[in-house]
């Protein structure tokens, strides 16, 4: 067993990952998995820059994730950044911070970079699985960016667009710095529009139609499932492998996007940060699933994060 840390930057959250893994039979151990919400990508599609505040938002979630990492012995450490940092003029700001705390270099990803990890950490526990059948269209919704991979048991096809639930809903939610409450009919017609555009460039590279089962990751599509599945709070373990129908999907998108602010915060299974940004994240997920075709999506827990945990154990970037 080889004991590696991962941590997953993203636009909306940080993840951290400390597990024991076994190479030779893909056994996964989780010793910590936690997530902070600290919208580091808060204004970089408007400004083009990493605001003061999300950095030090951010930077506070490594002081912490530094002690854990090195309570628990972490042999590998690996920091993967995605969309924000990616986009940002001032990423060697964010750069020099992460190394100052955790003594490891923050890699910026690439979209491609993104998607094969994102599909190891997804699919590498549904081998032998007979009730799924493949290829798998596994899809990672994230802030700023949704990573699209289709393969079976290796990658046949990937693409990374710029539709995420914080660019999503910063670009066309927001009035006078504002998020509007509740959404109006146009604004949410100008999210579909550019979720369509974005699909289109998607299937210019993965064929979506070829897909058998849909595998959807991260906070949006985790979301979703735990409000389909009438938790009384977050629950991991009831909502990894959950298998949610489209039209249990589209009720809850119709209701996130209807809602006032002030009825999504009274959703018990939904964090605080993401009551904004969760109706756009949803009307993601429903429109991949209409264009692919897909009855239902299989939720994972484990993803991107899972992924870099692997390629610590196995030496791949």
């Amino acid at each position: 067993m080889k004991r590696v840390a991962a941590v997953d930057c993203g636009t909306n959250s940080i993840r951290l990952l400390v597990a024991d893994l076994d190479p030779a039979t893909g056994e996964l151990k989780d010793l910590d998995r936690r997530m902070t919400i600290v919208r580091l990508g808060q204004g970089v599609d408007r400004t083009g820059r990493l605001a003061p505040e999300a950095l030090e938002r951010t930077f506070a979630a490594c002081r912490e994730y530094a002690a854990v990492i090195e309570e628990l012995g972490a042999e590998t450490v690996r920091f993967v950044a995605t969309s924000a940092s990616r986009d940002a003029e001032n990423r060697d700001d964010f750069v020099r911070g992460v190394v100052d705390i955790l003594g490891v270099e923050p890699e910026v990803i690439t979209g491609d970079q993104e998607a094969e990890f994102s599909f190891t950490g997804a699919t590498k526990e549904l081998t032998g699985r007979t009730d799924l059948a493949k290829p798998y269209l596994v899809v990672d919704i994230g802030g700023g960016s949704t990573e699209f991979v289709l393969g079976s048991d290796t990658v046949r096809a990937a693409r990374s667009v710029d539709i995420g639930c914080v660019r999503m809903t910063e670009r066309h939610l927001v009035r006078d710095g504002e998020i509007v409450d509740p959404y109006g009919a146009e604004q949410i017609s100008a999210v579909r529009a550019d979720i369509e555009r974005a699909l289109d460039e998607a299937a210019r590279t993965v064929p979506l139609s070829e897909a058998r089962t849909l595998v959807g990751l991260a906070g949006s599509v985790t979301t979703v499932a735990a409000i389909a599945l009438d938790l009384p709070g977050y629950d991991s373990e009831a909502i990894h492998h959950a298998r949610i129908p489209l039209t249990k999907v589209r009720e809850i998108t119709d209701h996130l996007l209807t809602a006032t602010h002030e009825q999504r915060a009274a959703i018990p299974s939904l964090h605080p940060g993401r009551v904004d940004v969760i109706g756009a994240g949803a009307l993601v997920l429903l429109s991949i699933m209409e264009r692919v075709g897909a009855d239902e999506v299989v939720v994972s827990e484990h993803d991107i994060l899972d992924g870099i945990a692997w390629s610590c154990a196995s030496g791949v970037g």
